[in-house]
């Protein structure tokens, strides 16, 4: 299951992460920004509970969230969205991936890792702002799988066709939440139109 959240803010945000032009700061901010809206969608599933609270006037009926929530960021570039989604959810867990694009066979390749425990009913909510081939999606999930994780949420700002089918083919169970899906891949396996590589942009590195 994959969702394009639409929302006129997004499209103007995401609009501006396209422009070459826009620099490193303003380019971090949006990234967080738009991450806060897909946050939003993505966490609309997660399990709650009912309990009552005193008000000054009386009782009120009320929810929580029940279980854990997880982030993990494929690094490098998650990292670029996990304050926002932190914002939300500030009593969540983190984790890291690490994980990269060989860009001469287009393979992930593993190079970090570090989680917390899978506790029984916890949501892993896994960020990252490309969705391209779905090389790194695709393991990292099944990374997390191996770990013990059974509900496992993936959020990225822009995807396009070919890495969601790729993802939703290998993991049916994972839903996909992504502010755009574009037209598709370039020869050198890049999201066109797209917004460059989002790691150097988040960074400076280039």
């Amino acid at each position: 299951m994959h969702v394009e959240v639409k929302h006129p803010l997004i499209g103007h945000k995401l609009t501006l992460v396209r422009d070459k032009t826009t620099g490193v700061k303003l380019f971090r901010e949006l990234i967080g920004e738009i991450t806060m809206f897909l946050a939003y969608e993505a966490l609309r599933g997660i399990p709650t509970e009912s309990i009552e609270v005193e008000t000054p006037l009386a009782v009120a009926k009320g929810v929580r969230v029940k279980g854990e929530i997880v982030l993990v960021p494929i690094l490098r570039a998650g990292v670029g969205m996990l304050d926002a989604v932190m914002d939300m959810v500030p009593n969540a867990r983190v984790g890291f991936l690490g994980l990269y694009r060989d860009h001469e066979t287009s393979l992930p390749v593993e190079y970090y890792a570090k989680l917390p425990p899978a506790t029984p009913g916890a949501v892993a909510i896994l960020i990252d702002p490309m969705l391209a081939t779905a090389g790194s999606a695709v393991a990292a999930v099944s990374m997390l799988k191996k770990r013990g994780f059974e509900t496992i949420v993936f959020v990225c700002i822009v995807s396009c066709p070919e890495g969601v089918a790729r993802l939703e083919q290998a993991h049916p169970d994972v839903a996909i939440y992504t502010a755009s899906i574009d037209d598709g891949l370039n020869a050198s396996k890049y999201i066109l139109p797209g917004l460059g590589d989002a790691g150097d942009r988040l960074f400076g590195t280039k």
